[in-house]
């Protein structure tokens, strides 16, 4: 076994027992994937990146950080598999990883030596020494080895300053040679004669001492201190990423981890993220990566293509425009009259619908107005209950008989009544608020006991009313909840005028609640006086009402709105006259039921 085949096993094992061994037994499982764009191969990404590791490992023990070394495809998989926490990569694969995949960084690599986070990477074009060639606008018609097409300082980079002279190297060079990882194998093209000229990295020609007396740098360019020959401007360094799974706070402590580290003290350095508008830019001007659509063919390199067909094409459309313009002149003056009509009639059906509105929110008053005159005797209850308690704590207090027990039976009382005071004051509020219909699913039984408590809240000597229900559990309609309340509480008002001056075994009221011919129905019935025929034909008329100091609005809203739900609204002889005579009204709304709810069918 030969020395150097035994110390690359020596290194090997190192970088094993680095990654893996020196780890707390405490520590927790949690994984840390980072991936890594592997360009100099596996062994130099271990022995490149371990400082990071190492860092992870000291500061967040409760993870398991783990380096995975990929090329560019399998970066790009092993993220959109979500196998990845983190990403470090070149600034163009970032680029085009943050515009599929979400990826955003979180700090650039801070490579110190003159090399600043925003200026610290290029590409560097080498010849052999004895090349002919002088400058970067001598490589048309020649070879040129590359890392791949997907390579940013190994390609796309020189890319960008060949297509500001004017080249195209698919369609000017004599070929693109590509090697792939590791990035060294360029150097083994050209001497290899595989190629004329090879595409670098900055700062990876310096790492080979005999590089000045085999290579010559074509277009080299001085940028200040950066300490390495470069042919193309300088982008900002290297991203450490986060991917669109990975969670905020593992984000933040691994970037707050990393910004301790030190180049002279632990090897490697990390700064706040660097601008990359600049790699942004480049991709633009070359149309590649997330700017790729803008290769799409444009029409005028459509037409200058295709120029007969295109020539043709044009001569149908000014065939076509001459005809058209005729045409739009004689339903010109039709079109303009039909727009107008149009208008007038959405003018029309918006004034109806505010219109309607107004008269809802009206009645909504109206009942309230007619209930509120009992409403104080409700409201008195409570506050007389609380005025109770608050003397007696008073009392207490005077004669030294005022115990902790007390005080809190007092307080709990107090409490109680006040809730239940805001609560009739509450469904009032929401009764009466005025705002735009809207429809939602709502339960059936649920809506039906609301108009009931909120009639019932608002008179003293509330008359009883007595709820058969007959449908499915939890069944749901889809309608306007308010709206629908309106209706029954407007039905509920009418059944006690016409039956209050009644003896008291009259005076209740009936709801009954079943579905028939897949229809929500809603029977509200009184024992009251009843109604004759003439005034039952013109019940829903608007102005029509049987009651000394009545609008005559109440029923005519109610059936608006049934009719505005696809239901309806009617008054039906009672099926059963009772043994005093007459048997009183009975009015019954129909609502259709939601097919798509299952607990419906």
């Amino acid at each position: 076994m030969s020395i150097r085949l035994l110390s690359a096993l020596v290194f090997c094992a190192l970088a094993c027992l680095i990654l893996a061994s020196p780890r707390p037994l405490h520590a927790a499982s949690q994984p840390l994937r980072i991936g890594v764009l592997a360009f100099l191969g596996a062994d130099a990404a271990v022995a490149e990146w371990t400082p990071l590791i190492r860092r992870l490992q000291a500061r967040l023990p409760d993870y398991s950080p783990t380096l995975i070394q990929l090329d560019h495809d399998g970066l790009r998989a092993a993220a959109a598999r979500g196998e990845l926490d983190f990403i470090i990569t070149n600034p163009g694969h970032y680029i085009e990883l943050e515009a599929s995949l979400g990826a955003s960084r979180i700090l650039t690599l801070d490579a110190g030596g003159g090399r600043a986070p925003e200026r610290a990477l290029g590409s560097v074009v080498i010849v052999p020494r004895d090349s002919p060639l002088r400058s970067l606008g001598d490589l048309g018609g020649r070879r040129l080895a590359i890392v791949s097409r997907s390579g940013f300082g190994g390609y796309q980079l020189v890319w960008g300053e060949l297509a500001l002279l004017g080249i195209e190297p698919e369609r000017d060079l004599a070929g693109l040679h590509e090697v792939g990882f590791p990035m060294d194998g360029v150097v083994q093209a050209l001497d290899a004669g595989k190629a004329d000229a090879g595409v670098l990295r900055s700062c990876l020609l310096e790492s080979h001492p005999d590089w000045s007396g085999r290579f010559r740098v074509l277009s080299p360019r001085s940028e200040g201190s950066f300490p390495c020959a470069t042919s193309t401007q300088l982008y900002p360094d290297w991203p450490l990423a986060t991917l669109s799974h990975t969670p905020a706070e593992l984000s933040r402590q691994v970037a707050i981890a990393l910004l301790g580290m030190r180049q002279d003290e632990d090897g490697l350095a990390w700064a706040v993220p660097a601008d990359y508008r600049a790699v942004h830019e480049l991709f633009r001007r070359l149309e590649i990566g997330p700017y790729a659509y803008l290769r799409a063919p444009t029409l005028l390199t459509l037409a200058e293509r295709y120029w007969p067909w295109v020539a043709g094409f044009a001569l149908l459309i000014v065939a076509w425009i001459f005809y058209t313009v005729r045409v739009e002149h004689l339903v010109q003056s039709r079109t303009t009259a039909l727009r107008e009509a149009l208008e007038l009639r959405e003018a029309l059906e918006t004034r109806m619908r505010n219109a309607q509105e107004q008269a809802e929110h009206l009645s909504r008053l109206s009942v309230l107005g007619e209930l509120s005159g009992t409403l104080a005797h409700e409201l008195n209850q409570p506050l007389a209950a609380i005025a109770n308690y608050a003397n007696s704590l008073i009392r207490r207090a005077d004669n030294q008989r005022l115990t902790e027990d007390a005080v809190r039976e007092a307080a709990s009382e107090i409490a109680g009544q006040a809730e239940r005071a805001a609560g009739i004051l509450g469904r009032i509020r929401a009764f009466a608020r005025k705002r735009t219909a809207s429809r939602e699913l709502s339960p059936a039984r649920e809506l039906v006991d609301e108009a009931v408590g909120l009639f019932r809240g608002m008179l003293a000597q509330a008359p009883q009313v007595e709820i058969t229900d007959e449908l499915p559990p939890g069944l749901l309609i889809e309608v306007d909840r308010l709206q629908i309340q309106q209706v029954l509480l407007n039905l509920l008002k009418n059944a006690w005028d016409a039956s209050r001056t009644q003896p008291t075994a009259r005076q209740h009221i009936q709801l009954h609640l079943d579905i028939a011919r897949d229809r929500l129905q809603i029977a509200v019935r009184d024992y009251g006086s009843g109604l004759d025929e003439c005034a039952r034909e013109r019940l829903f008329e608007s102005f029509f009402t049987t009651k000394a100091d009545g609008l005559g609005l109440g029923l005519s809203i109610c059936r608006s709105i049934a009719e505005a739900h696809g239901g309806r609204l009617v008054s039906a002889e009672p099926d059963e006259t009772p043994a005093h005579g007459r048997s009183g009204a009975l009015f019954i709304l129909s609502l259709p039921l939601p097919a798509r709810d299952p607990r419906n069918t």
